[in-house]
């Protein structure tokens, strides 16, 4: 009994390759089908054919990530009965290629955000930052979103204000490009790259949320998941949605998958197993009321994908991307309440006792300066967190076993 070491690979254009991966210590991958469009079909012959080359390399395709949850069902449009449609039949087709596990996530327009995308560590390591007062300073005066300094108070206001006013107007620029291109574009991003004004794109996909609240959005959520579930059943196939990033409302988008009380709303909307999580301790880190080992041993029944990973949380709401065994953490307790869920999954008599697991983001280092990785996935500092973790799981299954003898 063990968890699935995997790491994400982006196919063709990623420059860590699947011999990179294997080489690093993984066993599994997780990817998508990242050149077909939103709310198109998956064919078997497409899925098949990466799944082949997964194999063909010695590795095995253990997690989709992701199935993107295509803006109009988010929105609730005219035309979300068709692309539900579709997505019950990529289910299926999944199903079929014994790809069984689904990572998607049912945020608004964007997918996850940090202002900074280098941040120096003091040994020279470079992670990802997110600083609040910067993501303001973009909000309320960059992009310039109507009513925006209301979300915020006027200490807030006050100090990104002082921050752009040291800005040039090339960093300014860099800063929108940042958020709204880079950190989404090779996870199917909403706005193109090539987009000659892409802040104003932005702002009329964000204008499509303004009537829909949390309770709207979860409504919305609902409708999807009790159209998909059934068909994720028939398929084999467990879907694990993805934690918002960062959990709390951003750019006056609601937020509903963040905490305690939106992960029981999810298992009351739909109470099927198949309608599970992906635990992100990352994302759910960087919010001071969610306690990671609590909140695994409540719906660890439900978890079918893993991403480990620390976030350092700063008093000002900044945070940045830690040691994977950063002291201090719950990273330790966190992995006892997962090999404690394995052991009862054992004992329930479930079949799927070996979670996937992947250390999600790594710390820039060592020769990963010389490859252009997607921002968030270099190479070595992947592979240094996946070891961490490894080791991690493994002292500690040694010293659970020792106890209960």
């Amino acid at each position: 009994m063990q968890l699935i070491k995997t790491l994400r690979w982006f196919g063709d254009k990623d420059p860590v390759s699947l011999s990179d991966i294997r080489q690093a210590g993984a066993t599994g991958v997780v990817t998508a089908l990242h050149h077909i469009p939103n709310g198109n079909v998956w064919s078997v012959e497409e899925i098949q054919k990466v799944k082949s080359r997964i194999e063909a390399a010695g590795l095995t395709w253990e997690v989709v990530e992701s199935l993107p949850v295509h803006e109009a069902i988010k929105q609730a449009t005219s035309d979300q009965d068709a692309i539900i449609e579709n997505y019950k039949i990529s289910l299926r087709n999944l199903g079929k290629c014994g790809v069984k596990t689904v990572c998607y996530n049912f945020m608004p327009v964007i997918d996850w955000v940090r202002t900074d995308l280098h941040y120096q560590l003091p040994n020279g390591a470079e992670a990802m930052y997110f600083q609040l007062s910067m993501f303001i300073a973009f909000d309320i005066f960059i992009l310039k979103r109507p009513h925006a300094e209301s979300d915020y108070t006027p200490k807030q206001v006050a100090q990104a204000q002082s921050l752009y006013e040291q800005m040039s107007p090339e960093e300014a620029e860099k800063l929108a490009y940042n958020i709204i291109i880079v950190t989404q574009a090779f996870i199917d991003g909403s706005v193109d790259p090539n987009e000659a004004d892409p802040k104003k794109i932005f702002l009329q996909l964000l204008k499509k949320y303004d009537h829909i609240d949390k309770y709207q959005l979860r409504e919305n959520f609902a409708y999807f998941l009790n159209e998909v579930i059934p068909v994720a059943e028939e398929s084999g196939v467990k879907l694990a949605v993805h934690p918002d990033d960062p959990p709390f409302p951003l750019l006056g988008l609601p937020r509903i998958v963040s905490s305690e009380e939106d992960f029981e709303w999810l298992i009351q909307a739909v109470p099927s197993l198949h309608n599970g999580i992906t635990f992100c301790s990352g994302s759910l880190g960087a919010r001071p009321d969610n306690h990671l080992p609590s909140l695994f041993r409540k719906f660890g029944n439900r978890v079918h994908f893993l991403h480990l990973r620390i976030t350092k949380l700063l008093e000002n709401g900044d945070f940045f991307e830690a040691e994977h065994l950063s002291p201090n953490n719950g990273v330790i307790e966190l992995m006892e309440a997962i090999i404690e869920e394995q052991n009862s999954r054992q004992h329930a008599g479930r079949a799927d006792l070996n979670i996937p697991m992947r250390p999600d983001h790594g710390h820039k280092i060592l020769d990963d300066f010389k490859r252009k990785a997607n921002p968030g996935y270099p190479l070595i500092g992947r592979l240094k967190g996946l070891a961490e973790l490894y080791g991690l799981e493994q002292g500690l299954r040694y010293k659970m076993k020792y106890e209960n003898i």
